[in-house]
Protein backbone atom coordinates (compact mmCIF):
# COMPACT_ATOMS: atom_id res chain seq x y z
CA UNK A 1 0.00 0.00 0.00
CA UNK A 2 1.29 3.35 -0.90
CA UNK A 3 0.47 6.84 0.25
CA UNK A 4 1.94 10.08 1.37
CA UNK A 5 -1.13 12.23 1.46
CA UNK A 6 -1.78 15.78 2.47
CA UNK A 7 -3.48 16.38 5.79
CA UNK A 8 -3.28 19.07 8.45
CA UNK A 9 -1.10 18.41 11.43
CA UNK A 10 -3.62 17.77 14.16
CA UNK A 11 -5.37 14.44 13.92
CA UNK A 12 -8.92 15.82 14.21
CA UNK A 13 -8.63 18.02 11.07
CA UNK A 14 -10.77 17.00 8.11
CA UNK A 15 -9.77 16.67 4.48
CA UNK A 16 -11.55 19.80 3.30
CA UNK A 17 -9.67 21.89 5.88
CA UNK A 18 -6.50 20.25 4.62
CA UNK A 19 -7.25 21.25 1.06
CA UNK A 20 -7.87 24.85 2.16
CA UNK A 21 -4.54 24.97 4.00
CA UNK A 22 -2.65 23.58 1.03
CA UNK A 23 -4.19 26.05 -1.39
CA UNK A 24 -3.48 28.90 1.03
CA UNK A 25 0.15 27.84 1.32
CA UNK A 26 0.45 27.63 -2.45
CA UNK A 27 -0.97 31.08 -2.96
CA UNK A 28 1.06 32.58 -0.12
CA UNK A 29 4.29 31.11 -1.42
CA UNK A 30 3.61 32.49 -4.93
CA UNK A 31 5.81 29.72 -6.29
CA UNK A 32 3.58 26.94 -7.53
CA UNK A 33 5.73 24.03 -8.68
CA UNK A 34 8.82 25.35 -6.93
CA UNK A 35 10.19 24.43 -3.52
CA UNK A 36 7.27 23.39 -1.36
CA UNK A 37 6.08 24.29 2.10
CA UNK A 38 7.89 22.10 4.58
CA UNK A 39 7.34 21.26 8.18
CA UNK A 40 9.44 20.78 11.25
CA UNK A 41 6.56 18.76 12.67
CA UNK A 42 3.72 16.46 11.83
CA UNK A 43 1.51 16.14 8.81
CA UNK A 44 -0.37 12.87 9.19
CA UNK A 45 -0.28 10.40 6.32
CA UNK A 46 -2.70 8.24 8.28
CA UNK A 47 -5.68 10.50 8.92
CA UNK A 48 -6.55 11.22 5.30
CA UNK A 49 -6.81 7.49 4.58
CA UNK A 50 -9.11 7.07 7.58
CA UNK A 51 -11.51 9.81 6.44
CA UNK A 52 -14.06 9.84 3.64
CA UNK A 53 -12.83 13.02 1.97
CA UNK A 54 -15.63 15.36 1.01
CA UNK A 55 -18.79 14.31 -0.80
CA UNK A 56 -19.40 12.93 -4.24
CA UNK A 57 -16.23 10.83 -4.49
CA UNK A 58 -16.45 7.16 -5.43
CA UNK A 59 -15.23 4.44 -3.11
CA UNK A 60 -13.56 1.13 -3.93
CA UNK A 61 -16.18 -1.48 -3.05
CA UNK A 62 -15.81 -4.34 -5.55
CA UNK A 63 -13.34 -5.70 -8.10
CA UNK A 64 -13.38 -3.92 -11.44
CA UNK A 65 -11.79 -4.59 -14.84
CA UNK A 66 -8.44 -2.88 -15.36
CA UNK A 67 -7.82 -1.44 -18.81
CA UNK A 68 -4.43 -0.19 -19.96
CA UNK A 69 -3.15 2.31 -20.80
CA UNK A 70 -6.26 4.09 -19.48
CA UNK A 71 -5.71 3.04 -15.86
CA UNK A 72 -2.19 4.44 -15.89
CA UNK A 73 -3.94 7.81 -16.07
CA UNK A 74 -5.94 9.74 -13.43
CA UNK A 75 -9.20 8.70 -11.73
CA UNK A 76 -10.90 11.99 -10.96
CA UNK A 77 -13.91 10.36 -9.29
CA UNK A 78 -11.70 9.17 -6.40
CA UNK A 79 -10.29 11.50 -3.74
CA UNK A 80 -6.64 10.40 -3.78
CA UNK A 81 -4.20 8.50 -5.97
CA UNK A 82 -0.51 8.10 -6.51
CA UNK A 83 2.14 6.96 -8.98
CA UNK A 84 5.02 5.50 -6.97
CA UNK A 85 8.43 4.66 -8.45
CA UNK A 86 11.36 3.24 -6.50
CA UNK A 87 14.50 1.43 -7.60
CA UNK A 88 18.05 0.26 -6.95
CA UNK A 89 20.76 1.19 -9.44
CA UNK A 90 24.45 0.38 -9.90
CA UNK A 91 27.35 1.75 -11.89
CA UNK A 92 29.75 -0.52 -13.75
CA UNK A 93 32.28 -0.17 -10.93
CA UNK A 94 29.79 -0.99 -8.16
CA UNK A 95 28.62 2.38 -6.89
CA UNK A 96 25.06 1.95 -5.60
CA UNK A 97 22.09 4.34 -5.65
CA UNK A 98 18.48 4.11 -4.56
CA UNK A 99 15.81 6.44 -5.89
CA UNK A 100 12.20 7.39 -5.22
CA UNK A 101 10.03 9.52 -7.51
CA UNK A 102 6.37 9.75 -6.54
CA UNK A 103 3.37 11.82 -7.59
CA UNK A 104 0.17 12.26 -5.58
CA UNK A 105 -3.16 13.69 -6.65
CA UNK A 106 -5.49 15.10 -3.99
CA UNK A 107 -8.99 15.74 -5.29
CA UNK A 108 -10.83 18.90 -4.28
CA UNK A 109 -13.96 17.89 -6.22
CA UNK A 110 -15.09 14.77 -8.02
CA UNK A 111 -15.89 16.58 -11.28
CA UNK A 112 -13.70 18.75 -13.54
CA UNK A 113 -13.72 22.46 -12.85
CA UNK A 114 -16.47 24.43 -14.59
CA UNK A 115 -14.43 27.63 -14.44
CA UNK A 116 -13.36 28.92 -17.86
CA UNK A 117 -10.06 30.18 -16.42
CA UNK A 118 -6.83 28.27 -17.05
CA UNK A 119 -6.28 28.58 -13.29
CA UNK A 120 -9.46 26.72 -12.36
CA UNK A 121 -8.58 23.45 -10.65
CA UNK A 122 -10.09 20.44 -8.90
CA UNK A 123 -6.81 18.82 -7.84
CA UNK A 124 -3.68 19.53 -5.86
CA UNK A 125 -0.57 17.56 -6.84
CA UNK A 126 2.36 16.72 -4.58
CA UNK A 127 5.62 15.05 -5.64
CA UNK A 128 8.55 13.58 -3.74
CA UNK A 129 12.01 12.96 -5.16
CA UNK A 130 14.70 11.23 -3.10
CA UNK A 131 18.12 9.81 -3.89
CA UNK A 132 20.30 7.58 -1.71
CA UNK A 133 24.01 7.76 -2.61
CA UNK A 134 25.21 4.72 -0.70
CA UNK A 135 28.93 5.05 -1.40
CA UNK A 136 29.01 8.68 -0.27
CA UNK A 137 26.54 7.99 2.59
CA UNK A 138 24.37 10.88 1.44
CA UNK A 139 20.59 11.14 1.25
CA UNK A 140 18.74 13.84 -0.69
CA UNK A 141 14.99 14.46 -0.47
CA UNK A 142 12.75 17.14 -1.97
CA UNK A 143 9.02 17.82 -2.33
CA UNK A 144 6.86 20.06 -4.48
CA UNK A 145 3.21 21.09 -4.62
CA UNK A 146 1.05 22.51 -7.38
CA UNK A 147 -2.48 22.73 -8.73
CA UNK A 148 -3.37 21.00 -12.00
CA UNK A 149 -3.90 24.26 -13.83
CA UNK A 150 -2.10 26.14 -16.60
CA UNK A 151 0.00 23.06 -17.31
CA UNK A 152 1.79 23.21 -13.95
CA UNK A 153 0.95 19.64 -12.92
CA UNK A 154 -1.28 16.81 -14.00
CA UNK A 155 -1.70 13.31 -15.33
CA UNK A 156 -3.04 11.74 -18.52
CA UNK A 157 -3.31 8.23 -19.91
CA UNK A 158 -2.80 8.58 -23.69
CA UNK A 159 -0.04 9.34 -24.19
CA UNK A 160 0.86 8.47 -20.61
CA UNK A 161 2.29 11.33 -18.62
CA UNK A 162 2.32 12.48 -14.99
CA UNK A 163 4.22 15.61 -14.01
CA UNK A 164 4.75 18.44 -11.59
CA UNK A 165 6.76 21.29 -13.08
CA UNK A 166 9.85 19.67 -14.67
CA UNK A 167 9.65 16.46 -12.64
CA UNK A 168 7.82 13.84 -14.62
CA UNK A 169 7.18 10.39 -16.02
CA UNK A 170 6.45 10.07 -19.73
CA UNK A 171 5.36 6.99 -21.64
CA UNK A 172 6.49 6.27 -25.18
CA UNK A 173 4.35 4.60 -27.81
CA UNK A 174 0.86 3.17 -27.52
CA UNK A 175 2.02 0.50 -25.05
CA UNK A 176 3.31 3.18 -22.63
CA UNK A 177 6.75 1.56 -22.40
CA UNK A 178 9.46 2.42 -22.00
CA UNK A 179 8.68 5.02 -19.32
CA UNK A 180 11.05 7.97 -19.00
CA UNK A 181 11.63 9.33 -15.47
CA UNK A 182 13.27 12.70 -14.95
CA UNK A 183 13.76 14.82 -11.84
CA UNK A 184 16.43 17.24 -10.68
CA UNK A 185 16.80 19.51 -7.69
CA UNK A 186 19.74 20.73 -5.65
CA UNK A 187 22.68 18.38 -5.95
CA UNK A 188 20.67 15.37 -7.21
CA UNK A 189 19.16 14.33 -10.54
CA UNK A 190 17.89 11.21 -12.31
CA UNK A 191 17.27 10.56 -16.00
CA UNK A 192 16.05 6.97 -16.35
CA UNK A 193 14.39 4.67 -18.88
CA UNK A 194 12.18 1.90 -17.48
CA UNK A 195 11.12 -1.11 -19.56
CA UNK A 196 7.91 -3.02 -18.85
CA UNK A 197 9.41 -6.22 -17.45
CA UNK A 198 6.85 -8.57 -15.89
CA UNK A 199 3.11 -8.25 -16.55
CA UNK A 200 0.95 -6.02 -14.36
CA UNK A 201 0.28 -7.50 -10.91
CA UNK A 202 -3.24 -6.86 -9.56
CA UNK A 203 -2.89 -6.65 -5.79
CA UNK A 204 -5.48 -8.02 -3.37
CA UNK A 205 -8.68 -9.43 -4.85
CA UNK A 206 -8.27 -8.83 -8.60
CA UNK A 207 -6.90 -5.37 -7.86
CA UNK A 208 -9.23 -4.50 -4.94
CA UNK A 209 -7.00 -4.08 -1.90
CA UNK A 210 -9.23 -4.22 1.18
CA UNK A 211 -7.75 -2.39 4.19
CA UNK A 212 -10.51 -2.89 6.79
CA UNK A 213 -13.87 -4.61 7.26
CA UNK A 214 -15.89 -1.52 6.34
CA UNK A 215 -17.13 -1.55 2.73
CA UNK A 216 -15.27 1.07 0.74
CA UNK A 217 -12.21 1.06 3.00
CA UNK A 218 -10.12 -0.20 0.12
CA UNK A 219 -8.09 0.93 -2.86
CA UNK A 220 -7.63 -0.18 -6.43
CA UNK A 221 -4.01 -1.26 -6.54
CA UNK A 222 -1.66 -2.66 -9.15
CA UNK A 223 2.12 -2.95 -9.47
CA UNK A 224 4.87 -3.35 -12.02
CA UNK A 225 7.36 -5.22 -9.88
CA UNK A 226 10.49 -5.73 -11.99
CA UNK A 227 11.21 -3.00 -14.55
CA UNK A 228 14.68 -3.18 -16.15
CA UNK A 229 16.18 0.29 -15.83
CA UNK A 230 19.03 2.20 -17.44
CA UNK A 231 20.07 5.82 -17.53
CA UNK A 232 22.00 8.25 -15.39
CA UNK A 233 22.22 9.60 -11.86
CA UNK A 234 23.87 12.96 -11.26
CA UNK A 235 25.25 13.97 -7.85
CA UNK A 236 27.04 17.26 -7.21
CA UNK A 237 27.59 17.74 -10.94
CA UNK A 238 29.08 14.27 -11.51
CA UNK A 239 27.09 12.03 -13.86
CA UNK A 240 27.02 8.24 -13.43
CA UNK A 241 25.72 5.73 -15.97
CA UNK A 242 23.54 3.20 -14.11
CA UNK A 243 21.49 0.05 -14.63
CA UNK A 244 19.19 -1.80 -12.27
CA UNK A 245 15.58 -2.61 -11.44
CA UNK A 246 12.64 -0.36 -10.62
CA UNK A 247 9.20 -0.91 -9.10
CA UNK A 248 5.98 0.99 -9.84
CA UNK A 249 2.95 1.05 -7.51
CA UNK A 250 -0.41 2.58 -8.47
CA UNK A 251 -3.31 3.08 -6.09
CA UNK A 252 -6.46 5.16 -6.03
CA UNK A 253 -9.09 5.39 -3.29
CA UNK A 254 -11.29 7.71 -1.29
CA UNK A 255 -10.81 6.17 2.15
CA UNK A 256 -9.12 2.95 3.09
CA UNK A 257 -7.87 2.74 6.66
CA UNK A 258 -9.76 1.82 9.81
CA UNK A 259 -9.69 4.31 12.67
CA UNK A 260 -7.47 2.06 14.80
CA UNK A 261 -4.54 2.07 12.34
CA UNK A 262 -1.45 3.98 13.49
CA UNK A 263 0.80 3.39 10.45
CA UNK A 264 2.23 0.80 8.12
CA UNK A 265 5.45 -0.88 7.01
CA UNK A 266 5.58 -1.53 3.25
CA UNK A 267 8.10 -3.83 1.55
CA UNK A 268 8.84 -4.10 -2.19
CA UNK A 269 11.53 -6.75 -2.67
CA UNK A 270 13.21 -8.11 -5.81
CA UNK A 271 14.96 -11.45 -5.23
CA UNK A 272 17.89 -12.92 -7.12
CA UNK A 273 15.85 -16.04 -8.00
CA UNK A 274 13.54 -13.91 -10.14
CA UNK A 275 10.72 -13.60 -7.63
CA UNK A 276 9.30 -10.35 -6.26
CA UNK A 277 7.48 -9.80 -2.99
CA UNK A 278 5.20 -6.98 -1.85
CA UNK A 279 3.92 -6.92 1.71
CA UNK A 280 2.31 -4.18 3.77
CA UNK A 281 1.92 -4.57 7.51
CA UNK A 282 -0.78 -2.33 8.93
CA UNK A 283 -0.03 -1.50 12.58
CA UNK A 284 -2.81 -0.84 15.05
CA UNK A 285 -2.45 1.64 17.91
CA UNK A 286 -1.16 -1.12 20.18
CA UNK A 287 1.64 -1.90 17.71
CA UNK A 288 0.15 -5.18 16.50
CA UNK A 289 -0.15 -6.33 12.90
CA UNK A 290 -3.72 -5.76 11.73
CA UNK A 291 -5.76 -8.59 10.22
CA UNK A 292 -5.88 -6.78 6.88
CA UNK A 293 -2.10 -6.76 6.45
CA UNK A 294 -1.44 -8.44 3.12
CA UNK A 295 0.94 -9.00 0.25
CA UNK A 296 1.73 -10.83 -2.97
CA UNK A 297 4.53 -13.15 -4.04
CA UNK A 298 5.24 -12.83 -7.77
CA UNK A 299 6.96 -15.80 -9.43
CA UNK A 300 9.62 -15.40 -12.09
CA UNK A 301 6.97 -16.12 -14.76
CA UNK A 302 4.66 -13.42 -13.38
CA UNK A 303 2.15 -15.73 -11.69
CA UNK A 304 1.08 -14.63 -8.21
CA UNK A 305 0.08 -15.98 -4.80
CA UNK A 306 -1.40 -14.04 -1.89
CA UNK A 307 0.43 -13.57 1.40
CA UNK A 308 -1.91 -13.05 4.33
CA UNK A 309 -0.97 -11.83 7.79
CA UNK A 310 -0.84 -15.36 9.21
CA UNK A 311 1.46 -16.46 6.37
CA UNK A 312 4.06 -13.84 7.33
CA UNK A 313 6.56 -13.83 10.17
CA UNK A 314 8.15 -10.40 10.36
CA UNK A 315 10.60 -9.67 13.16
CA UNK A 316 12.37 -6.35 13.76
CA UNK A 317 16.09 -6.96 14.34
CA UNK A 318 17.35 -3.39 14.74
CA UNK A 319 16.15 0.18 15.17
CA UNK A 320 17.38 3.64 14.21
CA UNK A 321 16.57 6.81 16.20
CA UNK A 322 16.33 9.91 14.01
CA UNK A 323 18.26 12.78 15.57
CA UNK A 324 16.17 15.20 13.50
CA UNK A 325 12.54 14.12 13.94
CA UNK A 326 12.90 12.22 17.22
CA UNK A 327 11.21 9.16 15.71
CA UNK A 328 12.59 5.65 16.21
CA UNK A 329 12.21 3.45 13.13
CA UNK A 330 12.74 -0.27 12.57
CA UNK A 331 16.08 -0.62 10.79
CA UNK A 332 16.39 -4.32 10.03
CA UNK A 333 14.02 -7.27 9.74
CA UNK A 334 13.89 -11.02 9.48
CA UNK A 335 11.16 -12.01 7.03
CA UNK A 336 9.91 -15.59 6.91
CA UNK A 337 7.20 -16.98 4.64
CA UNK A 338 7.12 -20.70 5.49
CA UNK A 339 4.60 -21.58 2.76
CA UNK A 340 7.09 -20.27 0.15
CA UNK A 341 10.22 -21.56 1.91
CA UNK A 342 11.55 -18.01 2.25
CA UNK A 343 13.74 -16.90 5.15
CA UNK A 344 15.90 -13.80 4.79
CA UNK A 345 17.12 -10.63 6.44
CA UNK A 346 16.40 -7.12 5.19
CA UNK A 347 18.94 -4.39 5.98
CA UNK A 348 18.85 -0.72 4.97
CA UNK A 349 21.75 0.30 2.76
CA UNK A 350 22.12 3.22 5.15
CA UNK A 351 20.15 4.00 8.31
CA UNK A 352 19.22 7.61 7.58
CA UNK A 353 16.79 7.61 4.67
CA UNK A 354 14.19 9.70 6.47
CA UNK A 355 12.31 12.20 4.33
CA UNK A 356 11.89 15.31 6.46
CA UNK A 357 9.47 17.09 4.16
CA UNK A 358 5.86 18.23 4.47
CA UNK A 359 5.31 14.66 5.66
CA UNK A 360 7.99 13.04 7.80
CA UNK A 361 8.51 9.35 7.08
CA UNK A 362 11.24 6.82 6.29
CA UNK A 363 11.63 5.32 2.84
CA UNK A 364 14.81 3.83 1.55
CA UNK A 365 16.84 1.25 -0.32
CA UNK A 366 17.43 -2.10 1.38
CA UNK A 367 19.45 -5.23 0.68
CA UNK A 368 18.41 -8.87 1.16
CA UNK A 369 20.35 -11.99 2.16
CA UNK A 370 18.99 -15.39 3.12
CA UNK A 371 17.53 -18.54 1.63
CA UNK A 372 14.75 -19.62 -0.70
CA UNK A 373 13.85 -23.31 -0.95
CA UNK A 374 17.07 -24.06 0.90
CA UNK A 375 19.23 -22.18 -1.60
CA UNK A 376 21.04 -18.90 -1.03
CA UNK A 377 19.11 -15.85 -2.18
CA UNK A 378 19.93 -12.16 -2.23
CA UNK A 379 18.35 -9.05 -3.63
CA UNK A 380 17.40 -5.40 -3.28
CA UNK A 381 14.24 -3.55 -2.49
CA UNK A 382 12.54 -0.56 -0.92
CA UNK A 383 10.83 -0.14 2.45
CA UNK A 384 8.40 2.60 3.54
CA UNK A 385 7.67 3.28 7.22
CA UNK A 386 4.87 5.65 8.23
CA UNK A 387 3.32 6.69 11.53
CA UNK A 388 6.55 6.70 13.53
CA UNK A 389 7.15 10.46 13.42
CA UNK A 390 3.58 11.62 14.02
CA UNK A 391 3.66 11.96 17.80
CA UNK A 392 6.82 13.91 18.45
CA UNK A 393 5.08 17.09 19.54
CA UNK A 394 6.25 19.31 16.71
CA UNK A 395 3.66 21.38 14.89
CA UNK A 396 5.33 24.45 13.39
CA UNK A 397 4.97 25.00 9.66
CA UNK A 398 7.59 27.03 7.88
CA UNK A 399 7.86 28.01 4.22
CA UNK A 400 11.19 27.76 2.43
Amino acid sequence: MRSLHIICQRKHCAARITAFIIVALLLAACSIGAASPTTSGQISAIDVLSTTAGTGFARATAPRPFVFPQDHGPHQDFATEWWYYTGNLDTANGRHFGFQLTFFRFGLASQPSARPSDWGTTNIYMAHFALSDITARQFYAFDRFSRNAAGLAGAQSEPFRVWLDDWGVTGTGTATFPMLLRAAQGAAAIDLTLEGGKPVVLQGNQGLSQKSAEPGNASYYYSLTRMPTRGSVTVNGERFAVTGLSWMDREWSTSSLAQNIAGWDWFALQLSDGRDLMYYQLRDKDGNADTYSSGTLVAADGSTSTIRRDDMRLTVTNTWPSPQSGATYPSGWRMQVPSANLDFTITPYQPDQELRLATVYWEGAVQITGSANGQAVSGDGYVELTGYAEHQGQDTVRVR
